[in-house]
């Protein structure tokens, strides 16, 4: 069985091998779509990680800070560090922009941490190059995926930034390069208007009757302090003494700050099952599409190869061979297919198409062997059509012919 397998095969190579590349190719996409959705698990994950936090505390009642917008008191991370269990508290912000250098723009996450030293929640765990930020204006630190290099001048909002330190997979949940600089900054830079808003601001507050207060002509003085002091960050980040769980500390954070505070359970559940949820689903229904696209080849080729054999498998009827032997014959063919495309497949996806992916590609070793098996079932499937034709050949064939 084997023998005829294989002489079939060599008899017809260059289609067969050419189908099982084409294939391959398939597979491959496959496999990069697995792995695109693994290396968004991944991302937010690695955001989790790199936080360096335990608990995260949000304004009440929302899904912040990266699922939704949140913004709390820049002071209250100081009651926070006062409450027992809590080891360190800091403020973050998080700003997802376009960020310039030299007229080209790169979309990043910008990061405002407070001062402080490695360690410090929200802070990058480490570098590849350079320093951290330790001036309290105008130092950024940036993920080496954004293409920034070491003394590069970025613009952020009207300000410019020296890249004075270089770090690794620091990235946003949607796997955007992550920059880090001083929290006053980014808290300028998340609410500052341009100039502008500032005067139709003014224009309109000087023609409302109800703000004729003294001081600036036209502008009351709530107001103007208002567009000098922005006193919001989008959350606080939290890590917990040893000996406390942090389920209990965020309790009781909640219930004497009014906050709403997440474990590190909660928020990746947030990231993972609310935010990449969508982004899951299209890339189940594309494996989905795939898979089925993969079967129709497979059954078109075995089922073209079986037709043009006809009367030798007449013949091998003719001469007695067994019905289970010529089954063999086409399922070893259209297994044999699908290797070759797993094989190509694997190649291309590892080589070619994850490297150059705009975006993470987590390649694990599990879905490989997953997506082998899957292929294997693929190919015996898809060969019931080609053996149900074989079967339905009349011996009488191989003498009419």
């Amino acid at each position: 069985m084997i023998s005829l397998a294989g002489r079939d095969i060599l008899h017809s190579w260059g289609k067969f091998v050419f189908t099982g590349m084409g294939l391959g190719l398939l597979i491959g996409i496959t496999l990069s779509m697995a792995g695109i959705y693994r290396g968004m698990v991944d991302d937010a994950k690695v955001l989790l990680d790199n936080s360096g936090a335990d608990l995260w505390v949000v304004q009440k009642d929302t899904l912040g800070p990266y699922a939704e917008p949140s913004s709390i008191y820049d002071d209250h991370w100081r009651g926070i560090l006062a409450m027992p269990g809590v080891k360190a508290a800091a403020n973050i912000t998080y700003l997802i922009m376009q960020v310039n250098r030299d007229g080209d723009d790169v979309r990043a996450m910008v990061a405002g941490v407070m001062p402080g030293e490695p360690g410090t929640p929200g802070w990058p765990p480490y570098l590849v190059a350079g320093r951290q930020i330790s001036r309290s204006h105008y130092e950024a630190v940036a993920d080496i995926a954004s293409g920034f290099k070491l003394g590069d001048r970025i613009q952020i909002r009207r300000n410019q930034y020296t890249v004075v330190g270089l770090t690794r997979r620091m990235v946003s949940s949607s796997g955007d390069p992550m920059v880090f600089i001083p929290l006053k900054d980014a808290q300028e830079a998340q609410f500052l208007k341009d100039n502008d808003a500032i005067l139709e601001q003014r224009r309109r507050t000087a023609q409302n009757p109800a703000f004729n207060l003294p001081g600036v002509p036209g502008l009351p003085e709530s107001v103007n302090a208002s567009q000098s002091v922005n006193p919001y960050v989008n959350a606080v980040l939290v890590q917990v003494e040893k000996d406390y769980l942090p389920e209990d500390v965020a309790r009781m954070i909640s219930r004497w700050k009014r906050l709403t505070v997440y474990t590190r359970s909660q928020m990746e559940e947030i990231l993972v099952g609310k935010l990449i949820a969508t982004s899951a689903r299209q890339i189940f229904m594309f494996l989905v599409i795939l898979s089925l696209v993969s079967s129709a080849i497979v059954a078109f080729i075995i089922y073209t190869l079986t037709l043009g054999k006809i009367r030798e498998i007449a013949v091998l009827k003719l001469i007695g061979t067994k019905n289970r032997t010529i089954v063999g014959l086409i399922m070893q063919q259209s297994i044999a297919l699908g290797l070759i495309g797993f094989v190509v497949g694997k190649i291309s996806a590892t080589l070619l198409m994850a490297p150059i992916f705009p975006k993470y590609v987590l390649l694990q070793p599990l879905d490989s062997v997953f997506g082998f098996f899957a292929v294997v079932v693929i190919c015996i499937i898809s060969s019931t059509i080609a053996i149900r034709a074989a079967l339905a050949v009349d011996p009488a064939d191989a003498i009419g012919g």
